[in-house]
């Protein structure tokens, strides 16, 4: 970022910032602006619009005309140098984090109005989206790949706050406050400050008010405390065993407040998810040994997990058949045995039979989700230690989209046979692939050729493999 703003300020540049909320977006550009003394200069969407009066006719503008001119004024305009400053002080950075309404409606807007701007760029200019917890990401629909691509668009993506980064921030902050409390406060404990990084979820700005919250629920039971002391001090011993026991009795009460004060929903991105499926992490319990089951059953006894599969599916924010989706794709890296993987796709089987009627697909998609995400972490018997295994989506996603695009070619080139494209690729096509000169249109050919014959190359190391057994 800093690489950007000092290369690209004279010549003007598009920067593309991304990333969860509270992970420190805009605090870096403000940081980092201030450092290189240049100015930020940040587009708000107008609260309200300015109506003409009798006495001051005003012009009417919609977000999207007040958004080209604030653009087109911070670009053509400097900044003004007052007395004391020096030449470094004329640079600026123009910061859109707020985006008008139409661009989600209509992003074409949103792309002439930044091939204009490019053209004429003397100011670098940041965008900050912040992504989602839901699948539907705005820097994709607002930045496609392609137009990031034209506009040469500079993109840097932001992780979630580490809980070990998280967890000196906020000991350093509550520190601090302790210090200028001068012993009216008292300091968090461990376990506190450890369930407030939890529930958070990387959102550092969360976890900062969540901290400010827990320090007031902790000043009134500390002045409830002492209040209760002093009006219980000539009553001797007796009171002091039921305030302990109706303390250790509210605990778990006060454990769901502190839990609750974060307010933040614990979302997990889709690899982090899939991770906690496929590493198959479970407690190491001495209490638990082989009488916990039946001799005959024996063989399925494992260690208690230490997440739960149900709700990690449902904390991935993605629907249950495209989460099946990945672990069938990427389950096999993570088995060392064969016995392992022949009942891990047995489970897998099971789960893709209980989705595969549309009639009750909806009413048991959970109960498929739960067969292929228990029947992995139950198959995965012999784990192997391993490090980090990069995954894959799914392949099937680009079988679909050639599919779609196989479908609307042929639909296209081969429109005088009015067929469906089903049809077409299905009847008309494998038929035509046997002729030997069916067309003249190279376009046909190539479609026929690509749709009219299967390839036996798609496996090439398995193909050699074959080979070379079956010669031997």
């Amino acid at each position: 970022m800093t690489e950007h703003i000092t290369v690209y300020c004279p010549q003007g540049g598009v920067l593309l910032v991304t990333g969860p909320s509270g992970s420190g977006k805009t605090a870096t550009v403000q940081v980092l602006s201030r450092e290189l003394e240049a100015r930020v200069q940040e587009w708000s969407n107008p609260v309200h619009m300015e109506h003409s009066t009798h006495f001051f006719p005003l012009p009417f503008g919609s977000q999207l005309q007040q958004f080209q001119d604030f653009l087109l004024r911070a670009n053509k305009y400097s900044c003004l140098q007052m007395s004391g400053e020096g030449m470094s002080s004329l640079k600026k950075v123009i910061l859109v984090e707020d985006f008008p309404n139409q661009f989600y409606r209509q992003p074409s807007c949103l792309h002439d109005t930044l091939r204009r701007f490019v053209r004429t760029s003397r100011v670098p200019l940041v965008f900050i989206v912040s992504d989602s917890a839901s699948a539907d990401c705005s820097s994709r629909h607002l930045f496609p790949r392609e137009l990031q691509e034209e506009l040469h668009i500079t993109h840097i993506s932001f992780n979630p706050v580490a809980p070990t980064t998280m967890m000196k921030v906020l000991s350093r902050v509550s520190a601090v406050e302790v210090e200028k409390s001068c012993g009216r406060l008292a300091s968090p404990d461990q376990a506190l400050l450890e369930r407030l990084c939890t529930g958070s979820s990387g959102d550092i700005r969360s976890a900062i008010n969540s901290l400010q919250f827990s320090y007031t629920s902790l000043e009134k039971n500390l002045m409830k405390t002492f209040k209760e002391k002093s009006s219980g001090v000539s009553s001797g011993r007796g009171r002091s065993k039921p305030n302990r026991t109706k303390k250790s009795r509210r605990r778990p009460e006060e454990e769901e407040q502190e839990q609750a004060i974060g307010g933040k929903d614990a979302s997990l991105f889709l690899f982090r998810a899939l991770g906690k499926i496929l590493y198959c992490k479970k407690a190491v319990s001495s209490e638990l040994q082989g009488g916990s089951l039946p001799p005959h059953l024996s063989q399925h006894h494992r260690e208690p997990l230490l997440e739960d599969p149900e709700m990690v599916v449902e904390r991935s924010h993605m629907p249950s058949d495209m989460f099946s989706l990945y672990l069938h794709q990427n389950y096999l890296d993570f088995f060392c045995e064969i016995e392992d993987v022949e009942r891990a796709s047995e489970y897998l089987s099971d789960a893709d039979l209980l989705s595969a009627n549309w009639t009750t697909r909806s009413l048991l998609s959970d109960y498929s989700s739960s067969v292929a995400t228990r029947g992995l972490l139950h198959s995965n018997f012999q784990q192997a230690t391993m490090g980090f295994r990069p995954l894959h989506k799914p392949h099937w996603l680009h079988v679909q989209k050639k599919y779609r695009g196989n479908c609307l070619a042929a639909q296209t080139l081969f429109r005088s046979f009015c067929l469906t494209p089903v049809a077409l690729q299905s009847e008309l096509l494998p038929y035509l692939a046997k002729l030997s000169n069916p067309m003249r249109n190279q376009a046909q050919i190539d479609l026929i050729q690509d749709v009219g014959q299967l390839s036996l190359r798609r496996w090439p190391s398995r193909f050699s493999h074959t080979t070379s057994t079956l010669g031997t």
